[in-house]
């Protein structure tokens, strides 16, 4: 993990080691006790050492440590009813190193601050027309925004020991260094940004990363994904991100999951990456306001306005969604030949769509899919929604402090 709390970038190799250490021995052991309370906290420290089959010793000093590092917490005596001594409950921290999710919509920009339970402490949405302005002037508000929502994170007792910003483009994984690179936000007018260099602070810059593979990774972190699914969610585009036993699979350059590309229709609609027929002119946010009719201003919930008119009975709001669930259902009908995920989950602006767009997704799924079973309910509404990329960016630190605790001392930020 970098100083700022961030993992290397997915796809480093990490270095050759020999035997391990018992400094490694150690790190691997405070990683499991703290994975262990992460997971069904509260625990007594004997429940710990029952858990892990560590002594109760060893149990004893690695909480402590986790302790001294503001990590675990003890509560109030348990009362179990056993002979012996009542031992102290250990819970997660829920007022010390917390994890800041920032995020950059075609139209908006937000933060959420995410304390080591996983709970949002808080959130911060702002209209912000992205599109129609340089890269540098949204990056300046966003920074101001994270200086605000730490602020706020520090009166409630809680540290911010690390940055992950959500961008609905496609991000490159450099060979060396820390940082994340945005290579393309089409919807935004960014290309080639080195986000490290471009950073106003204050602060360090944000680790940066797909918004929909932020968007699977709260499903499967708070969500209802698990195992092996697609995530598919709809902001000014279509994201996409795959998730292969339990692990977001980035592709060889960091590029897999670009769904809207999928092509659903042969020689047919242009689309903004140069190709023709793609799933995004049919079903993308865009597409379906186009061919509903609506014209709404920059500063309207499109997706609300959508979901207004759809339960008034609006019938070209309804046509138009019902096509779009029908190029869906034929992308991803494809998609479940080529990944046999067990479910796939629309998050996003879908989530708020899917009354609409299920059942003709549904009628389709079922009539591409011969080749093996399908149930109905493996395609699924995200109960996250739209809050999934920047709850995902500010879980993201939290999940890496659960996997290894000791990087947040060793980096200097404990």
């Amino acid at each position: 993990m970098a100083a700022d709390g961030q993992q290397p970038a997915d796809g480093e190799r990490a270095p050759r080691r020999g035997p391990a250490s018992q400094q490694d021995m150690r790190r691997q052991n405070l990683a499991l006790v703290m994975r262990t309370v992460a997971a069904a906290h509260p625990l007594s420290r004997a429940d710990v050492a029952g858990r892990t089959g560590l002594t109760r010793t060893a149990v004893s000093s690695l909480v402590d440590e986790l302790i001294a590092g503001g990590l675990l917490v003890e509560g109030e005596l348990e009362r179990s009813g056993r002979v012996g001594r009542p031992g102290r409950a250990l819970v997660l921290n829920d007022s010390g190193p917390a994890g800041l999710g920032l995020e950059v919509g075609v139209e908006h920009l937000g933060a959420c601050v995410v304390d080591l339970r996983g709970d949002v402490r808080i959130e911060l949405h702002r209209a912000a027309p992205n599109a129609a302005r340089p890269a540098d002037r949204t990056l300046a508000e966003l920074a101001e925004l994270a200086a605000q929502i730490e602020a706020q994170a520090v009166a409630l007792g809680l540290r911010v020991v690390g940055r992950v910003l959500a961008v609905p483009g496609s991000v490159r994984v450099p060979v060396e260094g820390p940082g994340r690179y945005l290579e393309h936000a089409p919807n935004l007018g960014w290309h080639h940004l080195d986000l490290p260099a471009a950073w106003p602070g204050p602060g360090a810059a944000p680790a940066v990363e797909n918004e929909a593979n932020l968007g699977a990774m709260a499903e499967l972190w708070q969500g209802v994904g698990s195992g092996t699914f697609v995530h598919i969610s709809a902001g000014e585009g279509i994201g996409g991100a795959l998730v292969l036993d339990g692990c977001l699979f980035g592709g060889v350059q960091g590029f897999a999951g670009e769904l809207g590309h999928l092509t659903v229709r042969p020689d047919g609609r242009p689309c903004s990456c140069g190709a023709r027929g793609c799933l995004e002119p049919y079903a993308g946010l865009a597409a379906v306001l186009r061919s509903s009719g609506l014209t709404l201003r920059h500063d309207v919930d499109a997706v609300g306005e959508l979901v207004r008119c759809a339960e008034a009975g609006d019938p070209a709001v309804l046509r138009a969604l019902l096509h779009a669930g029908t190029a869906l259902g034929t992308a991803l009908a494809a998609t479940v030949h080529l990944i046999d995920p067990a479910t796939l989950v629309l998050g996003g602006a879908y989530a708020d769509l899917a009354r609409w767009l299920l059942p003709a997704m549904r009628t389709e799924l079922a009539a591409l899919i011969r080749v093996r079973p399908w149930p109905e309910d493996a395609l699924r509404a995200s109960p996250l929604a739209r809050r999934g990329p920047v709850l995902g960016a500010a879980l993201t630190t939290v999940q890496r402090l659960h996997a290894d605790p000791a990087a947040l001392w060793q980096s200097g930020t404990g």
